[in-house]
């Protein structure tokens, strides 16, 4: 656990161009995009912030009916989504983003100060991956990312190996 947090410290210290290619967040993935979706500006700005500085390219929506049509059209690597949001709750954006083919393989990223047991079902039934509950610090955001990052990555090579073609 400390060796991964030394990790953290030095992406956010030194320029992506500077780290090993073995890191996470050197030059191997250095072109990850990251959807950020948030109603709040301040919030989309910290968490815009915290990404550009860990090496991640990020895609910003603060309108959540726009929202899936942002997601078609960049195909991020990972969705970070809001659950309390004006004229659409996350978990039916969720929903909405899992129905479409292009985008039913990107892991979704739920933030919110308000989780409860009984949402557990309603994300896994959403396509919620994980949860991050507010406040966070920005090692819990990256943290989040990167092991849905390389649960997908490991998900896609168990697939290649069994020979199964990957559509997405």
């Amino acid at each position: 656990k400390k060796h991964y947090l030394w990790n953290i410290r030095y992406r956010l210290k030194t320029k992506v161009s500077q780290r090993p290619v073995g890191l996470k967040g050197g030059r191997k993935m250095q072109n990850r995009k990251v959807a950020i979706i948030d109603d709040d500006q301040d919030s989309l700005k910290e968490l815009e912030k915290i990404l550009t500085l860990a090496g991640y390219t990020t895609i910003q929506v603060n309108d959540i009916l726009v929202a899936v049509d942002a997601v078609i059209n960049n195909k991020p690597d990972v969705i970070l989504m809001e659950l309390k949001m004006p004229h659409k709750n996350g978990f039916a954006l969720a929903d909405a983003i899992n129905r479409v083919f292009e985008t039913k393989k990107i892991p979704i990223i739920a933030m919110s100060n308000l989780f409860k047991d009984e949402f557990k079902w309603l994300m896994d039934f959403c396509g919620i991956k994980r949860w991050i509950k507010k406040p966070f610090l920005p090692l819990d955001v990256i943290w989040a990312i990167e092991n849905e990052l390389e649960e997908n990555n490991q998900w896609d090579m168990e697939r290649h190996l069994a020979g199964v073609e990957i559509m997405a």
